[in-house]
Order: structure tokens, then C-alpha cells, then sequence
């Protein structure tokens, strides 16, 4: 097991922040005989941008003067919609971006006529409503006037506010925006409008995000589209979304890995380590952790990762240069190549037995001869030069032998070992644990 370097040189970050626009998306339902389907419109091929060629949801940058439809809208206030939208004011722009956007790139228009039944688009003389419509493509004033001439109102009612994405740090444009949800209206056909769109498709979700189908999808979409999949119906999935409380923010990360960089969602188990490591958007940080892997979690702590049958090992030091070494895995060459500076303790996290102790032993003669091995027990202090290690019960033992943890107190950090749980210490002193597979996570509660 040979010790990898854990990225490329990292590129340094911008000195000026990338601004965040805000942003809202309509996501369209409707039903057919094959079951539940979804509106996906295709972008125009264009040079430097992110999204060119993408199948994306209706939808695009809040302008400034979406405020003015506020007028206009039926069914919510702009009280009611920041409340929805967990913003002090302002939440109605989102709504009403959403539906202009719409119209705009598709040719749906959520508006409601004076008997509250939306306008159905497909009874207008094609003229008509192809001069309507470039009429509201020239501003958000041309759409208030076009409304104020049908008597319509903005159909804010048929909307149900349904995610909140974040492009993630380190992309050349970054969007903050509202995903809204609403099932197609009738008597109504989409229309792409030959610039921004050149093609539309209704298909089942998981149609949709089929390899084999070959489109191209930013990780929203995709994991948007994925979570529509679950839903047997819209009227399901409707229902769903209006019942939907605290909808969080989701901002991907981007990170390297062995498939590439990419984004890492939320959910995903190296996305608090990538925020911690990264929270600039270099992408430098891993999504996968291959045997070997050498990562400088700090300046006082470098993980060595292990493979399927050993731990993880961290190196850990104080201000003096000299290190400890928690868990060396059995080949401990992997280790030694990867030492960041002179070993002079090693640690186990594992209960003290014969077995234990003879294969650290072993270890030490063999690759850190100048190494002291060290078993504290739990409530005694190390004091490494300059970092203190407090020793702590892991709840686990065996034949009455107490496994350890470290706590590594200056940057709150716990090392678990492979018999301890993160559940074992949740006090205050704890912020990041360091587990004995996998990524660090930071302590919840």
C-alpha cells in the first residue's frame, strides 16, 4: 500500500468573490397514459456557458423588475410568499420570475381569467398569441400591460414552492434559486422559443435520467428529476410539495475523485469533509478515499487512509515537529512514506491485549524504531509538544480491556478507532470526529 498525495496543487482562489444572482425554476407535471411525466426544454449551444446543451426546467435569473407583477399575482401576497420562502421580503419576485421565465422560454402562461380558470393559450388566433408573447419577452412591464389588457391575473395559487439550490463554490456563474412546482396547464402547448430553447420533451423522470437516453443534465436536474421519480402521479407529488415544511438549502461541492471532479451533494458522506478542506470551491478536496490516500486534514493532523482490513492511521502533532501516530496500519511502510515529520509516539485505539501489543511492537522495530509505543489509559493526558491528546473510554472492550479514544483538544477533534462510535463522546469539547473509515464529520448537536 503505497502513500498517494491526496490532490494536485491546488489552484489558488480568487481574490474576488464570485456573485451570486438570484434565480427561480418551474418544474412541470402532467399526467399521460404511461403515467406521470415531466417538462424538460433544451438549451441552445453556446461558448462559455456552463449550461449549453443542457435539458434543464423553465426557468432563469429574478429581475429587478419582477417586483412590478406583484400586482398582478393571485392567490399570495408578498408576506405570505417570504414566509414560504424563509426570506424577510421579497419572496413574491421568485414566483413571479418563475412564471414569466416560463412564458418566456415555453411558451405557459400560469394565469387566471375573471371566473379564476386558467387561460387557455391554445383558443388565440396563432398571431395573437405569438405577439403576446414577444411582448412580455421585451420586459417585465410588457407582460404587466399584456395582462392588464386580458383582465388576467398571475396564477401564483397553482405554484408550490419545492427546493432551494445553490450553485457551489467555484463554478464560473453561481445561482441562488427557487425550484416551484405545478402541473401543466390544459388548452395550453409548449412552444419553445428558438433562442434560449431549441427543443422541449415530456418524459418520466427515470426516463429521463437513464444513461442510455444520452442527456445532458446539471446535477440539479438530476437530482431533482430522481426525486420526482418516487412520485406515482402528479396530483402525489403535488400534494406532497404543498405539505412540505423548512425546505433547506442544498449547495453542492465540487471535489476530485477517481471518476473525476465533480459535484458532491449533501447527503453525500465526504461533503462536510470537502467544507471543511475546501470551502473555497478549488475542487481539490476527494469524493473517494483509495488505500493510501494522504490527506492534511490540518496543520497538527494528516490522514493516511486504510484499506478494506485496516483503519484509517492519523498523524497528529503539537507545535514541536515531532508526531504521534494513532492506529499505523499493518504495513506500516505505507505510513512511514507518508510521515510528515519524525514519529516519536505511537498510539492504538484498540484494547490493550497480547495480540495488540506484539503487532505495535513489531511495527515500531520495524519502521519507527526511534518511536516510543504508548498505552494510556482512559483520563490521562499526552502532552505532544505543544497538543494536547486527552484519552477517553471508547465503550468498548475486550476480555476487560479498554479500547480508547483521543481527543485532540486545541482543535476539538476525536479520534473514534475502529472499536469506538461517534455516539461515545457528543459533549461540547467535540466539534469534527475522525472516524476509523470514511470522512470526518462534524458532531451534530
Amino acid at each position: 500500500m503505497n502513500a498517494k498525495p491526496s490532490t494536485a496543487a491546488p489552484a489558488p482562489p480568487s481574490s474576488v468573490p464570485r456573485p451570486i444572482r438570484t434565480a427561480a425554476s418551474l418544474i412541470l407535471l402532467r399526467e399521460s397514459d404511461r403515467g406521470m411525466e415531466v417538462l424538460l426544454l433544451r438549451r441552445a449551444e453556446k461558448a462559455d456557458d456552463q449550461n449549453s446543451g443542457a435539458s434543464v426546467f423553465p426557468g432563469g435569473v429574478v429581475d429587478t423588475h419582477d417586483r412590478s407583477l406583484h400586482l398582478m399575482c393571485k392567490g399570495l401576497d408578498d408576506l405570505a410568499a417570504s414566509t414560504r420562502l424563509g426570506i424577510s421580503d421579497g419572496g413574491l419576485d421568485y414566483y413571479a420570475a418563475a412564471v414569466r421565465e416560463c412564458f418566456e422560454e415555453a411558451g405557459i402562461l400560469f394565469a387566471s381569467d375573471s371566473e379564476d380558470r386558467l387561460v387557455e393559450l391554445d383558443g388565440l388566433p396563432p398571431g395573437r398569441l405569438e405577439a403576446m408573447r414577444h411582448a412580455a419577452e421585451q420586459g417585465t412591464d410588457a407582460l404587466l400591460a399584456m395582462c392588464e389588457a386580458q383582465g388576467w391575473l398571475l396564477a401564483m395559487d397553482r405554484l408550490a414552492y419545492f427546493s432551494h439550490w445553490l450553485t457551489p463554490p467555484g463554478m464560473p456563474r453561481r445561482f441562488d434559486t427557487r425550484f416551484f412546482i405545478a402541473q401543466m396547464p390544459s388548452a395550453q402547448d409548449v412552444r419553445p422559443d428558438g433562442r434560449e430553447i431549441v427543443a422541449h420533451m415530456w418524459l418520466k423522470p427515470a426516463e429521463a435520467v437513464d444513461p442510455a437516453r444520452g442527456l445532458k443534465l446539471m446535477n440539479v436536474t438530476r437530482r431533482t428529476l430522481e426525486q420526482l421519480a418516487a412520485f406515482d402521479s402528479a396530483e402525489h407529488c403535488m400534494t406532497h410539495a404543498r405539505a412540505l415544511t423548512g425546505i433547506p438549502l442544498n449547495m453542492p461541492r465540487l471535489a476530485d475523485g477517481p471518476a473525476g471532479r465533480r459535484a458532491v451533494n449533501i447527503d453525500e458522506a465526504a461533503y462536510q469533509e470537502i467544507g471543511r478542506l475546501d470551502p473555497e470551491g478549488r475542487g481539490d478536496a476527494r469524493y473517494a478515499l483509495e488505500a493510501g490516500l494522504a490527506t492534511q486534514l490540518s496543520p497538527r493532523i494528516r490522514r493516511v487512509a486504510g484499506d478494506a482490513q485496516s483503519p484509517h492511521s492519523y498523524f497528529v502533532s503539537g507545535d514541536g515537529g515531532q508526531w504521534a501516530l494513532i492506529d499505523p496500519a499493518p504495513l506500516g511502510s505505507a505510513q512511514a512514506g507518508a510521515a510528515p515529520g519524525p514519529v516519536r509516539w505511537l498510539l492504538s485505539t484498540a484494547a490493550r491485549t497480547d495480540e495488540s501489543a506484539a503487532a505495535l511492537e513489531h511495527l515500531r522495530s520495524s519502521s519507527w524504531p526511534d518511536a516510543t509505543v504508548l498505552w494510556p489509559e482512559p483520563g490521562e493526558t499526552l502532552d505532544l509538544s505543544g497538543a494536547t491528546l486527552r484519552v477517553l473510554h471508547s465503550g468498548a472492550a475486550i476480555d476487560g480491556a479498554q479500547a480508547r479514544q483521543f481527543l485532540l483538544a486545541e482543535e476539538r477533534f476525536l479520534f473514534t478507532g475502529a472499536a469506538g462510535t461517534p455516539a461515545v463522546h457528543t459533549n461540547d469539547e467535540t466539534e469534527w470526529i475522525a472516524p476509523a473509515s470514511g470522512f470526518i464529520v462534524r458532531r451534530i448537536g
